[in-house]
C-alpha cells in the first residue's frame, strides 16, 4: 500500500461507481487538467457518465443522453457493442504482446485490409492512434522518396505529436511548440495552384490531406480536388498521403471518404472507429512498391516500430469492426441518412438566420453558425463576453442541446463556431428527427443577439462557480 499523506486516499476500481460528481470534479482538478475542467464547466458540460450503449449513454441520476459526437468520430458502431467484447474473449488465451514474433490476429487483420482498401494498397504497419498513424506515414514517404519536403493543407488537423503537429494548418496549436519539424508548409485546402507552385519549388516527398477537412469545421473540397491532386504529386514524384483517420470507415457513404472520386492514395492512414470505440488501433496502409523503397532492405526492417501496435485484442477488434463495416452496410446507411440528415438542416438555415451554413456528407455534417453583434452586455464585461459569445456561440448552443434535450455535441477544434454533428452510423431516423425538433426548439424566437446573450450567461454562471 502507497504511503499517504494528508487527505489523501487509495481509490480501487469498485470506487469507479460510488464517486460522486463533487469528488469526481476534485480529483479530475487535482490530477488532470484543472483549465480543461474549468472550460468544461463553463458550458454546463461537467457530468458524470455511468453506463453507455449503441447510440446512448447514461449519467449518475439516470438521464439518457443521444451521443450526436460519437467521441470525434472514434464510435461509428456505437457504444459498447458486445461484438468486440466477444471477439477479445475468443482471443484472450493468445499472447497479447509477444514482440520476437509474428503477430497472428494482426497478419489476418492486414490481409483484410489489403482487401476492403482502394487500388494496390497492400502492406499496413500498426500503431495506437491517428496521431501515430501519422508519424508512420510521414516518416515512410521521407526514407522511401528520399526528399525532406512535407506539403499540408491550412486548416487541417492531423494530431498532436510533434510531426504530426508540423502537419496540422493551426498557428494555435503549433506556435507554443515552435520550431517545429523542417521542410513543412501549408497551402490553402482547394488551392491546386498554388499547390503545383510549391510542389515545382522543392523537393517534395508527399502532400497530406483530408478528404474532408473534420476538426477545419467540415471543410469539403471541390469536386475534383483529390483528383488534381493526385495527378499533381505523380507529375512531380510526390507521394500523396491521405488521412481517413475521422473520414473512413463508412463515416462519409463510402467505406473511404476517397472513393468517391476514386482516389487511390499512395499512403493511407485510418484510426479512431477501427478500434470499434473500445480498444486503441490506428494503422497506415500502402502499396509493395512504396513499402519496399523505404524499409525493403534487410538492415532497415526495424527501424520503425511500435510495441502495442497490431496487439491481439486491439487487432481482434479491429477485424470485428471491418466486419460489421460490410455486414451491416454502414456506409450505405450513412449515405442515406447523412442526405437526409444534411437536408433537414439545410432547410433549417433557410429559416433562421443564426445559421450562417450547414455542410457535410453522409455523417460528417458541419453546422456553421453566424458571428453575433455587440449587444449592451459587451460593454459591461469590456468586451470579454462578447467575443466569447461570438468565438463559443456553437458551445452555448451544444450546452443547451446538452442541459434542455439530452443531446451530446461539441464544436471543431479548428473553427469553434461550428457544430458537428458525427453520429455512430447506426443512428435511426427517428432520433434524427429529435434532434431536428431540439433544434427547431432552440432557434426559435431566438436571434444571434438572444443566443449570445443566453450564452454569456452561461458563462457567467460557470465563471462565478469558480
Amino acid at each position: 500500500m502507497p504511503k499517504l499523506t494528508g487527505n489523501q486516499r487509495w481509490y480501487r476500481l469498485e470506487d469507479a461507481v460510488q464517486l460522486s460528481l463533487e469528488q469526481l470534479s476534485s480529483l479530475y482538478r487535482q490530477h488532470i487538467n484543472p483549465q480543461l475542467y474549468q472550460m468544461l464547466r463553463l458550458i454546463g458540460f461537467e457530468r458524470k457518465y455511468v453506463r453507455a450503449e449503441g447510440m446512448y449513454v447514461w449519467d449518475e441520476a439516470g438521464r439518457r443522453y443521444l451521443d450526436l459526437l460519437g467521441a470525434y468520430g472514434a464510435m461509428n458502431f456505437g457504444h459498447n457493442r458486445p461484438e468486440f467484447f466477444q471477439a477479445m474473449q475468443q482471443v484472450q488465451n493468445f499472447p497479447n504482446l509477444l514482440q520476437a514474433s509474428m503477430g497472428v490476429v494482426a497478419s489476418l487483420l492486414a490481409a483484410n485490409l489489403a482487401q476492403i482498401t482502394p487500388g494496390q494498397l497492400n502492406r499496413s504497419f500498426f500503431g495506437n492512434s491517428g496521431a501515430e498513424a501519422v508519424e508512420g506515414a510521414l516518416k515512410l514517404a521521407r526514407i522511401a522518396t528520399g526528399k525532406p519536403g512535407i506539403i499540408y493543407a491550412e486548416n487541417s488537423f492531423h494530431g498532436k505529436t510533434l510531426g504530426a503537429l508540423s502537419v496540422t494548418g493551426r498557428t494555435r496549436y503549433q506556435a507554443p511548440f515552435a520550431p517545429l519539424l523542417p521542410g513543412m508548409e501549408a497551402v490553402p485546402y482547394g488551392d491546386l495552384e498554388l499547390l503545383e507552385i510549391r510542389l515545382k519549388a522543392k523537393e517534395v516527398a508527399a502532400v497530406i490531406l483530408e478528404p474532408i477537412q473534420g476538426e477545419g469545421g467540415v471543410q469539403v473540397p471541390p469536386p475534383g480536388y483529390l483528383t488534381s491532386v493526385k495527378a499533381l504529386c505523380k507529375q512531380y514524384g510526390a507521394l500523396l498521403i491521405l488521412d481517413e483517420i475521422q473520414t473512413g470507415l463508412g463515416r462519409t457513404g463510402t467505406n473511404f471518404a476517397c472513393e468517391k472520386e476514386a482516389v487511390v492514395p499512395d499512403i493511407l492512414c485510418l484510426g479512431k472507429s477501427l478500434g470499434g470505440g473500445v480498444m486503441p488501433i490506428a494503422a497506415y496502409i500502402t502499396t509493395d512498391e512504396i513499402w519496399n523503397a523505404g524499409y525493403g532492405k534487410f538492415e532497415r526492417a526495424t527501424l520503425h516500430t511500435s510495441t502495442f501496435g497490431g496487439n491481439t485484442l486491439a487487432a481482434a477488434v479491429a477485424m470485428t469492426a471491418i466486419q460489421l463495416l460490410l455486414d451491416e452496410r454502414l456506409a450505405e446507411r450513412a449515405k442515406e441518412n447523412g442526405t437526409y440528415f444534411l437536408q433537414r438542416l439545410q432547410e433549417m438555415a433557410q429559416k433562421y438566420p443564426v445559421l450562417s451554413e450547414v455542410r457535410g456528407r453522409g455523417l460528417l455534417i458541419g453546422i456553421e453558425f453566424a458571428s453575433p453583434e455587440a449587444t449592451w452586455f459587451n460593454a459591461l464585461t469590456g468586451g470579454a463576453l462578447n467575443k466569447l459569445s461570438q468565438e463559443y456561440l456553437a458551445s452555448f448552443v451544444a450546452g443547451q442541446l446538452l442541459t434542455e434535450y439530452g443531446i451530446i455535441t461539441a464544436y471543431t477544434l479548428n473553427n469553434p463556431n461550428v457544430i458537428r454533428i458525427e453520429p455512430p452510423l447506426i443512428i435511426e431516423r427517428s432520433e434524427i428527427d429529435y434532434v431536428i425538433a431540439s433544434l427547431e426548439q432552440v432557434f426559435e424566437n431566438q436571434g444571434l443577439a438572444s443566443l449570445a446573450w443566453k450564452g454569456a450567461r452561461s458563462a457567467v454562471k460557470g465563471l462565478l462557480r469558480r
